[in-house]
């Protein structure tokens, strides 16, 4: 298997890259969506970035949000007719509590669009479960927890909900199927200490893979840093444990516990990244990325509330370059390495790209 989270996947579609700057007059369909279909979600924790005061994401979120059905439909018509090569649904809320889901997945399944999901996993079970699983790309679960006493402090959920949500991990694997099942565990001063017990858990209930991140408090990255450098031994020994006793070639480790001053401040003053992976909000809005959605003054690139979303993209250019990066993305951004080496392409002289 190639490596699945390299930053280079976009130097692929070299059509797309070079119709990103402003000065090219082609406007291509974005690569990636995220779809956020609903706000609503069956779990309730206490460190949701849509719901956390000190972050800019989900400012502007109403929980009552969801893109209606009808409007769904067409949207996904817009985006298998547009050739976008691959849709994520995700949160805002939880994307399986979205009534109208398996009739999306249907469709989906009928195209060449590939999908995917973010779930917490509470739900991952029935129709929409066995679809992914014999259907999708990858289903990743956000964990916290190690067991059902911690995960119930995080998410407020009844006792026994982590267990469930390993019993789906459990059944899910049973449908077969090529999609990878792999769980997202966000460390925190509380959880620190059960990074390999709990990664060994997800691999021992079937799962494929655990990616391994810091969660984030603040939109500045000194503070993230601070508030990680009194837990970063502990995180980095646990880690090493796990990649030395865990991983291997049926089950993959993605180490992405770092130092986060890199991701918050920037220098480049457009996001080619807006017209590769934007993301379509539960408002009928797009918004430029998945750190600034639901954030109107910052991240809204427009709205399609009132016109077909293939005829929204597809006109004027310039609303690709309404947002200032370096005036207003200075938070935490999954993008910005991506879009470093995207700007240090584009602006390569032409005149010496022979001396290579």
């Amino acid at each position: 298997m190639g490596n699945i989270y390299t930053p280079m996947k976009i130097f692929h579609f070299k059509d797309k890259v070079d119709s990103l700057p402003r000065d090219t007059e082609t406007i291509l369909p974005p690569l990636h969506i995220r779809i956020k279909p609903i706000n609503g979600c069956n779990h309730s924790c206490r460190y949701c970035a849509y719901r956390a005061d000190a972050l800019q994401l989900g400012k502007d979120m109403r929980i009552s949000d969801s893109i209606p059905r009808d409007k769904m439909m067409e949207i996904i018509d817009d985006v298998i007719e547009m050739g976008v090569k691959g849709v994520t649904f995700s949160g805002g809320g939880e994307p399986l509590f979205y009534p109208h889901l398996v009739e999306v997945l249907r469709k989906l399944v009928d195209s060449p669009v590939k999908f995917a999901t973010l779930t917490n996993g509470g739900l991952l079970k029935g129709e929409a479960a066995e679809l992914f699983a014999l259907h999708g790309s990858w289903v990743r679960v956000s964990m916290d927890g190690w067991d059902n006493e911690s995960y119930t402090r995080y998410r407020s959920v009844p006792h026994g909900e982590y267990d469930n949500i390993l019993k789906n991990i459990e059944e899910f694997k049973k449908f077969g199927g090529p999609c990878r099942l792999g769980v997202s565990y966000i460390v925190d001063k509380e959880n620190v200490g059960h990074i390999f017990e709990a990664a060994k858990r997800v691999r021992d209930f079937g799962g494929d893979s655990v990616k391994i991140s810091p969660c984030i408090l603040e939109n500045e990255g000194a503070k993230n840093n601070a508030y990680h450098e009194a837990i970063w031994d502990t995180a980095r020994e646990q880690i090493e444990r796990v990649m030395s006793e865990l991983a291997g070639p049926d089950f993959e480790v993605f180490d992405a516990y770092h130092r986060l001053d890199e991701c918050f401040d920037k220098q480049y003053t457009w996001c080619p990244y807006i017209q590769v992976l934007p993301v379509i909000g539960a408002d009928c809005n797009v918004y430029s990325c998945q750190d600034k959605a639901y954030n109107l003054d910052e991240g809204l690139i427009g709205s399609f509330k009132d016109v077909r979303f293939k005829d929204f993209w597809m006109s004027d250019k310039n609303k690709f370059f309404k947002i200032d990066p370096s005036k207003v993305c200075g938070h935490h951004c999954v993008a910005n390495s991506k879009n470093k080496l995207l700007l240090d392409y584009l602006d390569a002289d032409p005149d010496h790209l022979a001396f290579v």
